[in-house]
């Protein structure tokens, strides 16, 4: 699995965890949602489950399901401010389209 975080995601990752002293790590995968079929998933996870990897990328602790694995393999993860909104920013090679909001992508 390769998953590669900016330094920019990087940092915003660490200020999570700092906040959350308990939690296992961050999740990254992917549910399905929008018009295209699939949308990004960043959130806290307290625990690591059956079926969830914990890898370790440039010092913050990653938690990925299964299910997500081969949908987000090769993403880069980036954090980006515009005027006032700060969000995260998914570049996957696997997505081969988003719909015109870009909430949502479509994997092959």
């Amino acid at each position: 699995m390769t998953i590669t975080i900016t330094p920019a995601a990087s940092e915003r990752m660490h200020q999570f965890l700092a906040q959350t002293p308990g939690a296992a790590g961050v999740r990254f995968g992917v549910k399905r949602t929008g018009c295209s079929g699939f949308g990004y998933v960043v959130d806290l996870a307290q625990s690591v489950g059956e079926g969830d990897r914990l890898v370790s990328v440039d010092g913050v602790p990653l938690v990925v399901d299964d299910k997500s694995l081969p949908l987000v393999d090769g993403t880069v993860i980036d954090f980006q401010r515009q005027g006032l909104n700060a969000s995260f920013v998914f570049h996957n090679p696997n997505a081969t389209g988003e719909c015109g909001c870009g909430e949502s992508f479509t994997v092959g």
